[in-house]
């Protein structure tokens, strides 16, 4: 299993009013088991269920609001 931190200014507010990062097919695989984690105040991770789309060879995760964490592949 590979990951990859993101931050919170990484998030771009998108026409829908939610927040998201964009990867592309060969940052992150073809997005196949994907788990989303939020960073916690105390420096733990916990999984979340964030909305996760795919357009061509871009990746979209969606959120309400921007946070710290990190996303689990495969590649």
């Amino acid at each position: 299993m590979l990951s990859k931190n993101f931050t919170k200014a990484e998030f771009v507010l998108n026409n829908e009013k939610q927040y998201q990062l964009e990867y592309g097919k060969d940052e992150i695989g073809e997005g196949s088991n994907l788990t989303i984690e939020r960073k916690k105040e105390n420096g733990e991770f916990e999984t979340v269920q964030a909305n996760i789309t795919r357009l061509n060879d871009r990746i979209f995760i969606k959120w309400s609001e921007p946070f710290d964490g990190r996303l689990i592949f495969e590649n």
